[in-house]
Formats: C-alpha cells, sequence, structure tokens
C-alpha cells in the first residue's frame, strides 16, 4: 500500500482452515488474477468425516507449492499477505496463518490476519457477484458446517451479532442425517440429491424456534427427530422412503433459516439487502426459501455463487482488501491463530467498533 486506504498491488489470499487448501490473487479492484483449491474430500472420507492431524500434514505439503503457482499464474507480486487465522482447526490455521507471515516477512509486506466469518460475509461484495454490490449495512445470514449466525454487517471490522445457533450448525445437522440415512461423506451435497426425489412434506418433523422472539438458531432436536423416526420405523428403508425422509429434514432447515431471517429483517429495517453465505447458502432449497422471505420483507437476497460459499481464498484476499480500503493498515504479524474466534470482535490487535449482541 502506498497510503491509507490506498491499494498499489495485488492482495495474495491464503484459506487453510478446514479441509480445503485454497490461495488467490486478486488485483486491486478485487478481480481474481489466480486462484486455486485442492479439496481433501477424498483422503477424508474413509473416516466419515475431518481428521484434524491429516487436515494440517495435507496443509503443509500442498501449500508452498500452490502458492507459487498461483503467484506465477498471476504473473504480479502481491502487494498485501493475508490468510485465515481463525476460527477453524488449529493445525491447519497455524499452517497457513504462519506462511502468510514468513512471506510477508520476507517481502516486507503487510500481513493482515483474516476472520473466516468476515470474509464469507463481505464476499457478496466481490466484483460480479451482484450489482449493484450490497451497501453496507446488510444482513448476513452465514450457514455452514460450524456455524449459523445471523450479523449485522456494518462495514469492514464491524459486526453485531443478532443470533446464532444454540447448539449445531445446519451443515453438522446435514452431515449426521446423512450418515443415519447411509450416505457418502460429505453429507450435505449427497442429501440434497437424494432430496430432489422426495416429497418435503411426507414425514412430519418440528420447526424449532420458529415464530419466537429474537433469531436464535436450534438444529439439535430436528436431528434427534429424524433419529427417532428411523428406530420407530425399525427396518431398513425403501430408496423412496429414504428420500422422503432427506426432503423433509431440508424443508424443515430451510423453513428454520427462512423464519428465523424474517425475524432479524425487521430488527434491522436500515438493511436492504439479506447476504446469505457458507457452505449451507450452496443448497437450493435453502436458497429458494430465503430468496422468498427477502421478496416478501420487500429486501433484496444476495449469495455468493456455489463456489464462493464454500472456504476459498479468493473472499481471504478480498476482506483484507475491504480493511486495507477502510484504513486498516494491517499489522497483524503478532495475531496468533485461534480455533475460536466471534465475529462480533473480528480485530485482534483492538475491540471492533460493535461488540457482541444488541
Amino acid at each position: 500500500m502506498t497510503a491509507p486506504g490506498v491499494v498499489s498491488g495485488p492482495v495474495l489470499g491464503i484459506e487453510t482452515s478446514c479441509d480445503e487448501t485454497a490461495a488467490a490473487l486478486l488485483d486491486p479492484q478485487g478481480r481474481v488474477l489466480a486462484q486455486a483449491l485442492w479439496s481433501q474430500v477424498a483422503e477424508h472420507a474413509r473416516y466419515g468425516g475431518v481428521v484434524p492431524e491429516l487436515a494440517a500434514r495435507a496443509h503443509l505439503a500442498r501449500l508452498p507449492g500452490m502458492v507459487e503457482a498461483v503467484l506465477a499464474e498471476g504473473g504480479a507480486a502481491p502487494a498485501i499477505v493475508a490468510a485465515t487465522t481463525g476460527p477453524g482447526l488449529i493445525g491447519g490455521l497455524i499452517i497457513g496463518a504462519n506462511f502468510g507471515k514468513g512471506l510477508a516477512l520476507a517481502r516486507r509486506l503487510p500481513f493482515y490476519a483474516v476472520n473466516h466469518l468476515e470474509a464469507h460475509a463481505l464476499s457478496a461484495r466481490l466484483p460480479g457477484v451482484a450489482e449493484p454490490r450490497p451497501e453496507f449495512p446488510y444482513l448476513t445470514l452465514l450457514v455452514s458446517g460450524g456455524h449459523c449466525l445471523l450479523v449485522e454487517t456494518r462495514g469492514p471490522g464491524a459486526h453485531r451479532v443478532l443470533g446464532r445457533t444454540l447448539d449445531d450448525a445446519p451443515g453438522e445437522a446435514f452431515d449426521k442425517v446423512a450418515k443415519m440415512l447411509e450416505l457418502a461423506w460429505p453429507g450435505g451435497p449427497a442429501l440434497e440429491q437424494l432430496a430432489s426425489e422426495g416429497d418435503p412434506g411426507a414425514v412430519p418433523l418440528p420447526r424449532a424456534m420458529r415464530g419466537r422472539a429474537g433469531c436464535d438458531f436450534s438444529f439439535s432436536g430436528l436431528k434427534t427427530a429424524v433419529a427417532t423416526w428411523l428406530a420407530a420405523r425399525g427396518e431398513r428403508l425403501s430408496r423412496s422412503e429414504r428420500a422422503n425422509l432427506a426432503a423433509s429434514f431440508q424443508a424443515a432447515v430451510a423453513e428454520q433459516l427462512a423464519d428465523r431471517a424474517r425475524a432479524a429483517l425487521r430488527m434491522v429495517p436500515a438493511c436492504n439487502t439479506l447476504v446469505v453465505s457458507g457452505g449451507v447458502a450452496a443448497n437450493a432449497t435453502v436458497r429458494a426459501a430465503l430468496a422468498s422471505v427477502a421478496t416478501e420483507e420487500g429486501r433484496r437476497m444476495v449469495a455468493p455463487p456455489p463456489a464462493l460459499c464454500t472456504d476459498n481464498a479468493v473472499m481471504v484476499a478480498w476482506a483484507a482488501l475491504e480493511r486495507a480500503r477502510a484504513g486498516d493498515p494491517g499489522q497483524d504479524l503478532f495475531v496468533s491463530p485461534r480455533p475460536r474466534w466471534d465475529l462480533a470482535c473480528p480485530s485482534l490487535r483492538s475491540p471492533a467498533p460493535h461488540v457482541g449482541r444488541g
């Protein structure tokens, strides 16, 4: 950077928070010059979930060559280095953040420790995702395998948490129900495919928290209801029965997300846009339910394309670019990776402008 708020060259983003190794190079306007992503699904599938130690080793093996290839393809040296520094699996975070810090130190560049949740929240503002670009403030619904929260996004480093899951995240519930249905891991895409063959009204399932004050979520009861229904059957289900159960579960998740989003939209009348991001935002039924609610409430819904809903380095680089434009100098070399990092305080160097609920 040449001055606060002015970005003089490309931004390199690094993502290693879970089981995707990713790097991306963006120009100062946020256009993608080069990107690469390697998923570890095949390595973890035999275990039915992510094994943290294996994930960390895979990041260590893949990341250096991936960054080298992205910089070569992009054809430009970075002016800023950014890496996901939390929340996530600590082994992967250490590898990605320390690699980024080392590169920044060696090249005497600013380093941005990026909050993974903030990167999701800001990703809808990437060039080409939505026209016009969502303006602050907007309501963010972040739905993924590890997180579910509603946030008033006022700008980089400025988020007010309105509601969050009290137990399971929706992506976690998808994976666990998929396992009950003997589907392959990762369960979310497999369950969505099976649900496309079923009747969403076939199995009565609860919609936790629907109509209640506030906008918190709960998915553990829904997961238990599925397990109870399966136990009561006491026999192997036909393909059509499994499809009906999958469709009914998916519909229940989508309706709860839509109900809580409606409550949050009514709490923030100044927010004209509902931004939906995170891995579960790639689910077509979920998107449709949320788009319907946004329309009914007189708002616009924006969701990044599915490839940008899951973990990726483009959003990490973009989050750093947004912060740089806002005048943040990116002096984050002494920010330590952390597995838990609340979006209400995305900066670990100083308190965020808006902290906590309310």
